[in-house]
């Protein structure tokens, strides 16, 4: 059995060099995979309008029918850049949401799973934004909202992410909070915890207590990804194929 865990391509254009490999990548799955973990920021922004206005995202979308259309179970667990997905991905790609971090049993392994923003329990001021953003008032706006605020919201909400980034990456030691959360969870009887969010690439295997972390990176330079073969994870890298001159 093979699962693929996916995090933080921050799609955005069609003409983008990681759009593209997403593309590829995904129809190299097809028939090869039995499950596919989408650990959020798939999207550099989504939003459950009814009216779908991001229709940049069709050819994603059609990949991820075709993957569930060779077997694939989708899994989507929501970033900070993609929430309140709606029916089309629920109804049309038939994708189990989660909205908050679980605990999964994956090939016989209990695994935390999570996009990660949640892990760092320091950063107040953004715990603060995630539960107003997540709240069921919000989420019952979209559905009333002209889809020009889509645009609104996303460009506020990047701002916000891109003025953040560089201050919180130097202040905080993101890869020591990712084992020292992962502690607690194996203190909870889990065999590992994946996560995306943070951009950093890593995989920590604790052999005395059989415990795995992972660390997705991203899919923005350095193309990594996770994967769970034969009840074994691991990090990878993927090759996009060679272009011709």
């Amino acid at each position: 059995m093979r699962a693929i865990f996916l995090a933080d391509a921050h799609l955005a254009s069609p003409n983008d060099d990681n759009y593209r490999h997403v593309l590829n990548f995904l129809h190299e799955l097809e028939g090869k995979v039995d499950a596919l973990y989408i650990m959020g920021d798939l999207f550099d922004f989504w939003l459950g309008f009814p009216s779908h206005p991001f229709r940049q995202f069709d050819p994603v979308l059609d990949a991820l029918e075709r993957l569930v259309s060779h077997g694939c179970r989708l899994i989507y667990f929501e970033g900070n850049h993609d929430f309140h997905l709606g029916p089309l991905f629920s109804e049309r790609l038939q994708a189990e949401i989660h909205s908050d971090p679980a605990i999964v049993t994956v090939q016989g392994k209990r695994l935390f799973l999570c996009h990660g923003d949640q892990i760092n329990q320091h950063d107040h001021a953004y715990h603060l934004l995630r539960y107003l953003l997540r709240t069921g008032l919000v989420a019952a706006a979209v559905r009333h909202l002209p889809t020009s605020w889509a645009l609104r919201i996303k460009t506020r909400l990047q701002r916000h992410s891109q003025a953040s980034y560089q201050q919180k990456t130097a202040r905080w030691d993101y890869r020591q909070i990712i084992l020292d959360f992962s502690a607690s969870e194996q203190c909870r009887g889990c065999d590992g915890l994946v996560t995306g969010h943070f951009h950093i690439a890593f995989q920590e295997n604790v052999n005395h207590a059989g415990f795995t972390v992972l660390s997705l990176g991203d899919w923005m330079g350095q193309l990594t990804y996770g994967e769970m073969l034969d009840g074994e994870l691991r990090l990878k890298s993927y090759k996009p194929p060679e272009t011709p001159n």
